[in-house]
């Protein structure tokens, strides 16, 4: 697969929605351990309200459907997530701008992007127990996928990173966000926000199969 278009962005967006659905129940468990209880829920609402939206605003580009996404969530989802999502949807739409077709490298920079604005807003860094420790692996193994690979294997490379990274959050103590609060309690237990994006981002690759 050389490019990928609105189309797949467009599909990629409802596996999401899918996924958060399936994974509502398993998400609001991993945040009842660590947090508000709320991260399945407000995940499952936000992305249905982006399939709401995608239908009655069909997007004309994939930058265009992922700046949808991006004011969606961050009106409809409640507490850390929807800003943090909203702004790293918000940065891969800016990346990626108007045009048609999306090219390894472009897809690349534009997960960088996403990733550069969860850390921005969010104030996070890798091993602080947050969706940036799915984020950050997955932003670089995607480029080093996009130097001699299609667009499906930089997919396939920021899914498994990504799932890598949430894995690897079980044992740490967290650093930032509510589940902070817990000191040493907080290991054990998976970050809520890293498995969501492991999740979406395994979406964009059924998307591109």
């Amino acid at each position: 697969m050389a490019a990928l278009d609105v189309t797949w962005a467009v599909k990629w967006l409802t596996l999401s929605a899918q996924a958060m659905a399936e994974h509502r129940s398993y998400l609001i468990e991993l945040d009842r351990a660590i947090g508000d209880s709320d991260h399945g829920e407000n995940m499952d609402r936000g992305f249905q309200a982006v399939l709401d939206k995608l239908s009655e605003s069909p997007p004309g580009t994939p930058g265009a459907a992922l700046k949808l996404t991006a004011m969606t969530l961050m009106s409809k989802v409640g507490g850390a997530a929807g800003p943090l999502y909203g702004t790293a949807f918000l940065r891969a739409a800016t990346s990626l701008g108007e045009s048609a077709e999306i090219d390894p490298a472009a897809l690349a920079n534009a997960l960088a992007a996403a990733r550069d604005g969860i850390v921005a807003r969010g104030k996070a860094e890798p091993g602080d127990k947050t969706m940036v420790d799915a984020w950050t692996p997955a932003a670089e193994a995607a480029q080093k996928a996009a130097v001699d690979g299609d667009v499906l294997a930089v997919l396939v490379a920021a899914a498994e990173a990504a799932e890598a990274g949430a894995v690897a959050t079980d044992p740490l103590v967290a650093r930032k966000g509510r589940a902070s609060y817990l000191g040493e309690r907080s290991a054990g237990h998976r970050d809520p926000g890293a498995a969501s994006s492991a999740l979406i981002l395994r979406a964009a690759v059924g998307a591109a199969a």
